[in-house]
């Protein structure tokens, strides 16, 4: 994880952005008196807004939970996928 300052992030906005995309890292602008911001790759932001989504219902989150540890303790089954054309 990199932190950079704001005029730091206008000077190299394509370098930043850039090793972003390509490291999958996420990048810290800090502003100086104000609020922090994080960059981060659109796939990994997609990916905690649906984790939160999911999360967000308290049924569905006790049921994944607990398929989770269910997996985690060897209970699991391995199926197999059927194409549909």
């Amino acid at each position: 994880m990199q932190v950079v300052s704001m005029t730091e992030a206008r000077n190299n906005f394509k370098a930043i952005f850039d090793a972003v995309y390509h490291g999958n890292d996420e990048v810290i602008i800090h502003r100086k008196g104000r609020e922090n911001v994080v960059v981060i790759p659109f796939d990994e932001y997609s990916s905690m807004k649906e984790t939160s989504y999911l999360l967000s219902n308290q049924n569905n989150a006790k049921h994944l939970l607990e398929s989770i540890k269910q997996l985690r303790e060897g209970k699991g089954e391995q199926k197999e996928l059927i194409e549909c054309n």
